[in-house]
């Protein structure tokens, strides 16, 4: 028989609101455990929630972008479950009316597009953190994040490998990263996805599914995908039977343990939530938030591509983070050399960040600057050498690029007669590569060509140096 398998996820997305869900409480990540908590989201008896306007925004905001339509009345529900970081034993969340249903995101597996249906959108309180410590042969709980925001994106089985799961993930978090609505850090939580897996012969009903748990890494995600589908594989091929069950993903360990058997809706108990009114969003409140949407990767690679005329791939580097696309757009505003922009943030920036560890979506950098040796390589005051050694002092020691050339005499040397000399040099001491060009072996003049630049403290305009030595060169040829 022909088995495939079948994927659905949950992403849970911590949302960049400066409060909690349903109180004021600071949602910044880290500090001394629980103290960041009240009544509130402590769960203490005759506390009362207050919804948080910024969070319904950031959740049509999404949802508008992921082509949803947006429940302009919808409600909350109490899930309830008893774990040690959910104080109040029950999680205010959206069962019954989510805020958006039925959208879809496009992925691009290899060229070849993708739509992956999202089911809806819902909103929720996160629960706190639980913090084993076997050493002291115990475990504590810090409330802190019991209710920062979430939102829920739920998507259908429409996945068939981990190579789609990740594309989607990463295309999503790029909407949510230009939308500013979640940060997307996954090593601190602030994203996180179940996975949802089952194995199902062809063109037959979908199989008893596995649900892995809160995963924040990718390459977490896509081992996690491969260890289920050869676990469940396993099982189906020696006539077993797979368990409908939660799991954990230990990455230390490369596989998955199961937690407990798979909860249905029904397990939960859920009801309305009695101390929230049903949210209304009125039609001029939907209109002001989208007309208030950005323009997104996508958007911004197809008008880079148009309007500043660099190629696919340099915009497809430079839109991967919101910060270096506005770094861009201002360098090419500055510089007037979008092209020559683009090649200084796709090859020498980003090689810095890389070898730095930088983060490309916090990075700030001096534009003016950088515009300014753009100036100058671009008019042949300095060389291309110079170019990227002054960009890593900008980058490293924010240098100012004026003086730095003063103080080190960058300036391209072009005077012909100091060229001869450098040549002449260059020529006169290594008479054995000078045979070789006359015996037409190109690799000896791209020798004599460094020797010279050498000679000259890698100041040498390149192309008046190839010139001149060209012309000694055949000079001497013809002479012989």
């Amino acid at each position: 028989m022909s088995l495939e398998m079948i994927i659905g996820i949950e992403v849970h997305a911590e949302l960049n609101t400066k409060s909690k869900i349903f109180c004021t409480c600071s949602t910044a990540f880290g500090g001394e455990a629980n103290s960041k908590v009240c009544p509130v989201c402590s769960g203490q008896p005759g506390s009362l929630p207050k919804l948080n306007e910024a969070v319904v925004e950031c959740a049509v905001k999404l949802g508008l972008v992921l082509g949803c339509t947006i429940n302009r009345n919808c409600k909350f529900d109490r899930k309830n479950y008893f774990y040690p970081d959910l104080p109040k034993a029950y999680q205010i969340s959206q069962l019954y009316f989510p805020i958006c249903t039925d959208g879809k995101l496009e992925i691009d597996i290899n060229g070849s597009k993708k739509s992956i249906g999202i089911r809806e959108i819902h909103i929720e309180e996160d629960a706190g953190k639980l913090i084993h410590a076997p050493s002291e042969n115990g475990t504590y709980i810090d409330y802190n994040r019991a209710g920062v925001p979430l939102l829920e994106i739920v998507t259908n089985p429409d996945f068939r490998s981990a190579q789609e799961v990740v594309a989607f993930i990463e295309r999503l978090r790029e909407t949510m990263l230009y939308l500013e609505i979640c940060d997307c850090k996954m090593q601190e939580g602030s994203l996180r996805a179940d996975v949802n897996l089952s194995i199902r012969e062809q063109g037959n009903e979908l199989g008893t599914r596995t649900e892995t748990k809160n995963m924040n890494s990718l390459r977490a995600i896509s081992r996690a995908i491969e260890y289920e589908r050869e676990r469940q594989l396993e099982i189906i091929n020696g006539n077993g039977k797979v368990v409908q069950q939660t799991r954990r993903w230990d990455e230390d360990k490369s596989k998955s343990f199961p937690m407990r058997s798979k909860e249905n809706a029904q397990d939960y108990r859920y009801f309305p939530e009695p101390d929230l009114q049903p949210l209304e969003i009125s039609e001029e409140r939907l209109n002001e938030i989208r007309k208030n949407i950005p323009e997104l990767a996508q958007e911004k690679r197809g008008r880079y591509m148009s309007e500043y005329g660099i190629s696919s791939h340099a915009a497809g580097i430079i839109c991967a983070s919101k910060n270096m696309a506005g770094l861009f757009e201002e360098l090419a505003q500055k510089s007037k050399e979008p092209v020559e922009a683009a090649n200084l943030i796709t090859g020498e920036l980003m090689r810095l960040i890389n070898n730095f560890n930088a983060d490309m979506d916090t990075l700030t950098i001096d534009v003016d600057k950088l515009a300014f040796l753009i100036y100058l390589v671009v008019n042949g005051k300095i060389n291309r050498g110079v170019y990227k050694d002054i960009v890593g002092e900008v980058f490293t020691n924010n240098v100012d690029p004026e003086k730095y050339i003063a103080e080190k005499g960058l300036l391209v040397v072009s005077d012909d007669d100091a060229i001869i000399a450098a040549v002449n040099e260059a020529l006169s001491k290594n008479s054995a590569a000078v045979g070789d060009f006359a015996a037409g072996k190109e690799k000896a003049f791209t020798f004599l060509m460094g020797q010279a630049m050498k000679s000259l403290g890698g100041k040498g305009d390149p192309v008046s140096v190839k010139r001149v030595l060209l012309k000694v060169l055949n000079e001497k040829n013809s002479c012989e």
